[in-house]
């Protein structure tokens, strides 16, 4: 469960911070967010790799949920525009990492198969 939460924080700290870009460019100050946005996300995601999370697992879902969340808010705080092709680019997104993570979750049941037929074949 920490993990999750751990992930969640990147994410938002991830989108914060790019979020605040945009913003910077009519006020600099915007900067600070920036700069503590992504800071505060990579600390998070180096405490995940730590703790066992898989990177492929824990950056496909960090990365994607960071383009969805950037491209639905920056269309409502900025007024940018979500085209149909856009909307679809989301959605693979979305597909290639729920791929991902049943993939791990798979090779994860796998190991685990493996390490218990070992132990009671030693």
């Amino acid at each position: 469960m920490m993990k999750w939460l751990l992930l969640a924080g990147a994410i938002v700290c991830e989108v914060a911070a790019s979020l605040s870009l945009q913003a910077a460019r009519e006020q600099p100050a915007w900067y600070v967010v920036v700069v503590i946005g992504y800071v505060t996300a990579f600390t998070l995601l180096y405490v995940l790799l730590k703790r066992g999370a898989a990177i492929g697992v824990v950056y496909g879902i960090w990365g994607a949920c960071g383009v969805v969340l950037t491209a639905a808010l920056a269309a409502v705080l900025f007024g940018q525009t979500l085209t149909p092709s856009m909307i679809g680019g989301v959605a693979l997104i979305v597909a290639g990492v729920l791929c991902v993570e049943v993939g791990s979750q798979r090779a994860h049941a796998r190991q685990a198969s493996a390490r218990a037929h070992e132990a009671a074949n030693a």
